[in-house]
């Protein structure tokens, strides 16, 4: 089964943005989806391969109206292509067996990858109402294929007898991981507790669905108003004129609106020069599901963690953490906790150092208050001007968006793996600010499509993503077609884009992503591309920011957008000097939303219940995170990583790969840096190999030896 297929009801999460009522009809191998209307082959999109190039998405053709009856027919085709395996009376092999698997799907994996993808980018009322129709069909349907006693019966028979079978590496890799898969799903429980299980996947697919509607309308809702513009002195005149497109947009002529981003801290806190409208953004951040209306959050979020904890208990776990980390490179929560806690003491001296110069500069200036949390990022960055001569405002204006993709990050992979990149505008998008291209490999020949959806709107979720249309699959010869997805603000009708460095980062991390979707080269579908653990899964992107500040790769990018001029080597300097500035802001930040995480994670099933806000302080001072003036990246209540998306007891993760990515570079500084020949090696050894070895050793055989913690403090500036 193809990866999309297989996890259906994860990626439904992952990607929920609907709301309204839930459907909760059940789908099994005996009764499957019903539709009200069939899908037709000969008009509705999905039922063959898009005969664009790439097979990529026929945006023109698809309708929302065709969504849900792909869904329905894809999921009846897959049951019945399962029954087929499972009656099938020869005994099972890889070729009758795991093999018909991987193939089958096809519809349900194309409808899947394109209308979870649009809902989560582009969202409108009537694909909210399809998701939340489809959500609990699709967890339902995944039951029906995992706890479906004889085919986990025959996934068996080929796993016991395995090492006899003449399999190759990738084909016993593919056993291994799918039998895992069984049993992690709870095909081992007897008929009784998988119904009990049946209903709990049910209930929490709901509920995540629930969460990121509720999120995503709350997070829209919560933007913050401003009357006089007066009141949004400090911000640049491209962002005042943002405000004002965005009131614009929304009806509000003559006002001003500052849209909320995913996180706690909101970009607008480092210019805002009138404190009390700081305070008042901030407050919108961090209260936006907590208003006790209709996106109030804080209900859903403590059944959630009572049903993983029951659900892990059902499973034979203590506690869900322990379940969902029996497949990663952390292997179970003591040593995700141990990488965690063993930073926060030098993050939160660090942290502390930062405030003190904070509260330094307040006092020079009389201002007679102590630094809140809404204050942290405005006094930062004159702190930062103080000690570096360094500005955010010096900077935007050599970071052009298309400057910085075309001569920043094509440029980089062109150095490392040859590729280069053509614009297709002639293939369909699902919305105009979506850009296409071709990717061709160092041989010329085609290797990709690339899809860059990069300005923040309404319909859009927060945050930046990859994903792919199309995956890679060597059984059909279909190429990746990848898109990344950002939030960046989108400029005035006639004005550039100009990027702050974390935006510039991101581009380079999301596309880190996307080359590892793209450069996968595997036979089996289920362990191509970024079908891996989760905490390995962020190495490869944020590996990828690396080369933002390659002095090759800046220098061919950064540049004025009006003059062209480089950005003057004083000002680079600058930008280098301060690399680890706010780094225990920064640090501490992370280190608190990812042990918020795991606290709620680590709860056994008869834990007693604690409101939210209660259990969110005290896991807080638990951890010596509790810093009033660094709040969690997250706070429980719009932390959709773990709520609404497949983070839950794995925001950890981004830690544990940063382990990894700055261990990996160092690497590359030892052996010549941004080479063709250093690419290739990344590119055999760990890009292109997906989930087809144990990455432990892949990475070992990669670097010669396991990955040290050290490079990574270094560079964070806590050693």
């Amino acid at each position: 089964m193809s990866r999309t297929v297989v996890l259906a009801a994860a990626i439904s999460l992952a990607l929920a943005a609907c709301s309204g009522k839930e459907s909760t009809t059940p789908v099994s191998a005996n009764a499957p989806a019903q539709a009200g209307q069939p899908a037709d082959a000969s008009t509705n999109p999905f039922m063959t391969a898009s005969s664009l190039p790439f097979q990529a998405p026929a945006f023109d053709k698809i309708k929302d109206s065709d969504y849900l009856p792909a869904f329905e027919e894809g999921m009846r085709q897959h049951l019945a292509q399962i029954k087929q395996i499972t009656d099938n009376t020869q005994p099972a092999t890889f070729d009758n067996t795991l093999l018909p698997m991987e193939q089958s799907g096809e519809i349900l994996d194309r409808v899947s990858r394109v209308f979870f993808s649009v809902v989560q980018a582009d969202t409108n009322p009537e694909r909210q109402k399809i998701q939340e129709d489809v959500v609990p069909k699709l967890a339902a349907h995944s039951d029906a294929i995992y706890l479906d006693a004889k085919l986990f019966a025959r996934v068996k028979a080929v796993y016991d007898a395995r090492a006899s079978a003449g399999l190759d590496a990738e084909q016993l890799r593919v056993v291994e991981e799918t039998y895992k898969g069984f049993v992690k799903a709870g095909a081992e429980l007897n008929d009784a507790d998988k119904e009990t299980l049946k209903q709990y996947n049910a209930e929490e697919a709901t509920l995540s669905n629930d969460f990121h509607n509720k999120l995503v309308a709350a997070t829209a809702a919560g933007a913050v108003t401003l009357d006089d513009k007066a009141q949004l002195a400090g911000l640049s005149e491209a962002d005042i004129a943002a405000a004002e497109g965005t009131a614009k947009e929304r009806k509000l002529d003559g006002k001003w609106v500052l849209s909320l981003q995913n996180t706690t801290q909101q970009p607008a806190l480092m210019s805002l020069q009138d404190r009390d409208v700081r305070a008042k953004v901030l407050e919108a951040s961090e209260t936006r599901t907590e208003h006790g209306d209709a996106n109030d959050t804080r209900r859903i979020i403590q059944r959630l963690a009572q049903l993983r904890a029951a659900k892990a208990k059902l499973l034979g776990f203590p506690n869900y953490a322990a379940y969902n980390l029996t497949d990663q490179m952390a292997q179970n929560p003591a040593n995700a906790l141990k990488l965690l806690t063993d930073t926060v003491p030098a993050a939160t001296a660090k942290a502390r150092g930062e405030l003190a110069e904070i509260q330094q500069v307040i006092d020079a200036q009389k201002g007679g208050f102590k630094a809140a949390a809404s204050d942290w990022d405005f006094y930062a960055e004159q702190v930062r001007k103080a000690k570096y001569d360094l500005d955010e405002s010096q900077i935007k204006p050599y970071f052009e968006l298309d400057n910085v993709l075309q001569n920043g990050v094509f440029y980089a992979a062109n150095q490392l793996y040859g590729l280069t990149f053509k614009e297709r505008k002639d293939l369909p998008v699902y919305n105009p600010d979506v850009r296409v291209f071709e990717v061709s490999d160092a041989d010329g020949k085609p290797l990709a499509l690339f899809y860059a959806d990069y300005f923040k709107r309404d319909s859009k979720s927060g945050g930046a993503w990859m994903d792919v249309f199309v995956e890679q699959n060597g059984l059909t010869g279909s190429k990746p077609v990848v898109y990344n997805v950002c939030n960046f603000t989108k400029p005035a009708a006639g004005q550039p884009a100009l990027l702050s460095w974390d935006d510039v980062t991101t581009m380079f991390h999301e596309f880190g992503h996307a080359l590892h979707g793209m450069f996968s080269n595997t036979r089996y579908p289920s362990v191509a591309g970024t079908a891996v653990p989760r905490d390995f899964v962020e190495f490869p992107s944020q590996f990828n920011e690396h080369w933002a500040s390659d002095p090759k790769v800046f220098a061919n990018y950064a540049k004025h957008y009006q003059s062209k001029e480089a950005m003057p080597q004083a000002l680079v300097d600058k930008i280098a000097k301060a690399k680890t500035f706010n780094q225990g802001y920064m640090t501490t930040e992370y280190l608190s939303a990812a042990l918020l995480d795991l606290a709620w994670h680590t709860q056994a099933a008869d834990a007693p219940q604690q409101d939210v806000d209660t259990f969110e302080a005290d896991a807080l001072k638990r951890y010596k995170v509790d810093l009033a003036q660094v709040p969690p990246r997250y706070r429980s209540s719009y932390f959709d990583h773990i709520w609404g998306g497949g983070y839950s007891a794995g925001y950890y993760a981004y830690f544990w790969a940063e382990m990894i990515d700055h261990d990996a570079f160092e690497w590359f500084k030892e052996n010549g840096g941004l080479t063709r020949e250093n690419g290739q090696v990344f590119r055999d050894k760990i890009l292109s190999i997906g989930n087809t070895r144990d990455l432990a050793t892949a990475y070992r055989d990669f670097r010669g030896k396991d990955p040290s913690v050290e490079p990574l403090l270094h560079n964070r500036g806590l050693k």
